[in-house]
């Protein structure tokens, strides 16, 4: 087996605020340590691009990231500007994050048709390869700082996502779980089902398997005190062969930090995943996993 990556950490910024207080929670991630700040894309949320361009004047060191971009909401022709600018205006540090959408009433709300699964991959593989063709040409304009434009993190879970992600990105991102058809709501996938979905994508990878960062967002962390409470919610989402060891299941994060460290570790040893990603609210929880696995 190859040697392990080392780790790196993200957290995804979700709750809307004030400008202060904007500047304040990102410049208290990099404190922290956290290496990537990044921005969701959903309505309700404060837009991506001013929202990262804000990060960067705040802070020194992190990389920052959309985690992810609902591509169907984009003219890619117009969304390769925007991405340019940004990248120009940052520096260099953005990770353009890249999903196919879900929220079906976001879609409603925005006035969009919510297309099928395989028509929004088609979206995203049409962006992926507009951004690559208009990077590529040397009279481009505006340009990126990053010489072919910042690095792609591609999110799926299905076959096709994961093979455009295989092909095109320097980080996969496996969602942990996956959507029922009609619009249902998001389970959580099992242990064997996330094995599968990683061998998939390291087949579909092959000479590249060196190259590319598993990614993986941890929706929930929880220490002992909180166990029960966190299972009362999540319980009922648990896959057959996690549900007496919840505290496997790759998406949840539970126990001491030393125990917490050790899950990282494990996950890192069996999936691959080396970059870890939680949500806002679980910041604070994970800095001193954090400084365990550093």
């Amino acid at each position: 087996m190859t040697a392990q990556r080392p780790f790196r950490f993200g957290v995804n910024m979700v709750v809307p605020g004030s400008r202060a207080a904007w500047i304040e929670k990102c410049r208290r991630a990099e404190e922290l340590g956290y290496d990537v700040v990044g921005v969701a894309d959903h309505l309700g949320l404060p837009a991506p691009f001013p929202a990262l361009i804000l990060a960067a004047e705040a802070t020194q060191r992190v990389r920052l990231n959309t985690f992810v971009l609902n591509v169907p909401f984009y003219n890619a022709t117009l969304l390769a500007r925007e991405i340019a600018t940004v990248d120009q205006f940052t520096e260099g540090r953005i990770e353009l994050g890249l999903g196919a959408g879900y929220a079906k009433d976001e879609f409603d709300a925005a006035g969009l048709p919510f297309e099928s699964g395989g028509k929004r991959v088609d979206r995203v593989e049409h962006t992926v390869r507009t951004l690559r063709r208009l990077y590529a040409d040397p009279e481009y304009q505006p340009r990126p700082a990053q010489q072919h434009g910042p690095p792609l993190l591609i999110a799926g879970w299905g076959d096709r996502m994961l093979r455009l992600a295989a092909e095109h990105a320097a980080v996969i991102a496996f969602t942990g779980a996956a959507s029922p058809r009609k619009g249902g709501p998001l389970l959580a996938a099992g242990l064997a089902e996330t094995e599968n979905r990683v061998a998939f994508a390291r087949r579909c990878l092959g000479d590249r398997a060196d190259q590319v960062e598993f990614n993986l967002l941890i929706q929930a962390i929880a220490k002992p005190q909180e166990r029960a409470e966190l299972l009362a919610t999540y319980g009922p989402l648990l896959p057959p062969d996690v549900a007496d060891t919840p505290e496997e299941l790759p998406i949840l994060l539970l126990g001491s930090h030393e125990e917490m460290a050790a899950h990282l570790r494990a996950r890192r040893e069996r999936y691959g995943f080396s970059y870890v990603t939680v949500l806002e609210d679980n910041m604070d929880k994970l800095a001193p996993v954090m400084a365990l696995l550093r």
